[in-house]
């Protein structure tokens, strides 16, 4: 009830009037019935263009953290993704990510039109990352259709590392593709290479709606690569700093020690050509 109040009266009203955005594709999501609407993730604005191009509400597989961050404003944010309905994403493999698909397919068991990234998060460069397979274990496992979906433009309307979406810099574009029925399927549901092979033709079909660079390996491994990379610059960069720092430190004590120096050299010459205060000798 939340979610359907604000798409309609809310969210979709300004986004249409302000961002003017695309829409190509649409009948390919079906009015009723269950499916699987699995996109690329390029940034933030992803969440409302895709949502508000669809007449029918998408029950999101939304990071666990938006649900368990502490203080008020975690609070704020965990009670809005639970009234518009959004399923917590465990992202941390095993049984935790089994467990949160489980939701998922029992969304889509009731009917419901599910939405997935597969990618697991957003793409730091632009590129499209290999996709996870929980997009794959969640169509063999319900036999809803898999609907590809291409956001173009978002990450140029608000780049990574920006706090705030400007409609200027890009028109953004939402492509849904043909569905893609993998229902003969649904006894390899326990299969990984099936489960690979699948998920792999899902980010193929993704990336010819798209039209990005494929990237090798995950997103997330990229990210952590590229933290640890910034850490040890910054690492590197306060050794530079502190042995500068050292550098001074000695320099300005060697100057220090040389005036000393000169100065106690000064006094000495001093002493030596002072008369002496008791006269000459004088003898008996």
């Amino acid at each position: 009830m939340v979610y359907m109040f604000l798409r309609t009266y809310v969210v979709a009203p300004v986004v249409n009037l302000v961002c003017r955005p695309t829409v190509v594709g649409l009948d390919n999501v079906p009015s009723e019935g269950p499916a699987i609407l699995a996109s690329n993730h390029l940034s933030v604005p992803d969440a409302i263009f895709m949502p508000v191009a669809v007449p029918r509400q998408v029950y999101f597989l939304a990071k666990s953290e938006y649900f368990t961050t502490p203080g008020l404003r975690g609070r704020i944010v965990a009670w809005f993704f639970r009234a518009i309905n959004q399923i917590p994403m465990d992202r941390r493999g095993g049984r935790a990510s089994a467990q949160s698909l489980s939701a998922g397919g029992q969304a889509l068991a009731e009917g419901k039109l599910v939405g997935i990234y597969p990618e697991g998060t957003r793409s730091p460069d632009g590129r499209l990352y290999r996709g996870k397979i929980g997009v794959a274990r969640l169509a063999l496992e319900t036999g809803a259709p898999v609907i590809p979906v291409a956001m173009i433009g978002t990450d140029r309307m608000q780049p990574l590392g920006s706090r705030f979406p400007d409609p200027r810099r890009a028109r953004i574009t939402t492509v849904f593709g043909e569905p893609m029925d993998f229902s003969h399927l649904m006894s390899q549901h326990g299969d990984h290479a099936t489960l690979r092979r699948v998920t792999d033709e899902i980010m193929a079909a993704i990336q010819q709606l798209s039209g990005q660079e494929r990237a090798e390996g995950y997103a997330a491994d990229h990210k952590r690569r590229l933290a640890e990379q910034k850490s040890e610059a910054l690492a590197e960069q306060a050794r530079d700093v502190a042995e500068a720092t050292r550098e001074k430190g000695r320099a300005v004590t060697d100057a220090v020690s040389q005036q000393a120096g000169a100065l106690g050299a000064k006094l000495r010459g001093r002493s030596h050509d002072t008369p002496d205060e008791q006269g000459p000798d004088r003898t008996a």
